[in-house]
């Protein structure tokens, strides 16, 4: 946290962080553009701010695309918001909550956190029936190969949500996972109680995919959750992931989710 701290301390980051807030996923050339800054500064204040966690990139050809990221944000409103007293950090806990609903103006949410596992327990978790069922209340049937079918099994009411499009798009055991997302069936709006507006938008969009890189950090690993598509499901994903996440990280660290 310390890092996470030490970054938000400066002005300009803090300006950055800013801009982001308002159009996350621009390239370095859009950041500077009307900042009285030099390109080499606003590179050396995003590498602080990557670092901290705050800020997470994606590659995308030859451009780099920056995002915020509020898993650190979320980090020191849980530890610290409780021990002092709410009126001197509601502005922390605004901005948690302006990061974790920053409309997108790319195709893509993504999302940075870091969990105290391993590489192979991170991939079980994600992959292994017996870790979803956990955290996610879904099964995924599939030998995990690319080009291989999914079928999506939910715990409510035992729901089974198949298609051909529902494929594995990449799978490097402990390093990267991509897979594209489950149709947005009659069964799945049942589940969870989805209103048939809902419904018919997100099914009009082009099918959207989620990738997984994990990253070893030390005794920790870094987890990038990258979920590309259309607003209607980026608005929904872009409120579950943090907390799947979240859930996620707290059964590898501590044998319990969320």
């Amino acid at each position: 946290m310390g890092d996470v701290f030490r970054a938000l301390a400066d002005e300009s980051r803090r300006a950055l962080l800013d801009r982001l807030n308002q159009a996350s996923g621009q390239t370095l050339r859009e950041l500077c553009a009307g900042l009285d800054m030099t390109r080499q500064s606003v590179s050396k204040h995003l590498a602080v701010l990557e670092e901290a966690g705050l800020v997470t990139t994606v590659r995308r050809g030859r451009e780099k695309l920056h995002y915020l990221n509020a898993a650190p944000i979320s980090d020191i409103a849980e530890r610290w918001i409780s021990r002092y007293d709410r009126r001197r950090v509601d502005a922390l806990a605004d901005l948690k909550k302006a990061l974790e609903a920053t409309p997108m103006s790319r195709p893509a949410f993504v999302y940075t956190t870091y969990i105290r596992t391993t590489p192979e327990q991170l991939w079980q978790g994600l992959t292994d029936p017996a870790f979803t069922r956990q955290y996610w209340g879904t099964a995924f049937e599939t030998d995990w190969r690319p080009g291989s079918a999914m079928t999506w099994r939910l715990d409510r009411d035992d729901t089974e949500i198949a298609d051909p499009e529902q494929v594995v798009l990449e799978a490097e055991p402990f390093t990267r996972l991509s897979y594209s997302w489950h149709s947005f069936t009659a069964e799945w709006a049942k589940a969870y109680d989805i209103d048939d507006e809902y419904r018919a938008k997100a099914a009009a969009e082009p099918r959207s995919k989620v990738t997984f890189e994990i990253e070893p950090k030390g005794d920790q690993v870094k987890l990038t959750v990258t979920h590309e598509g259309g607003d209607t499901v980026l608005e929904g994903v872009s409120q579950g992931w943090p907390e799947l996440v979240a859930s996620l990280k707290s059964l590898l660290e501590t044998g319990k989710p969320l």
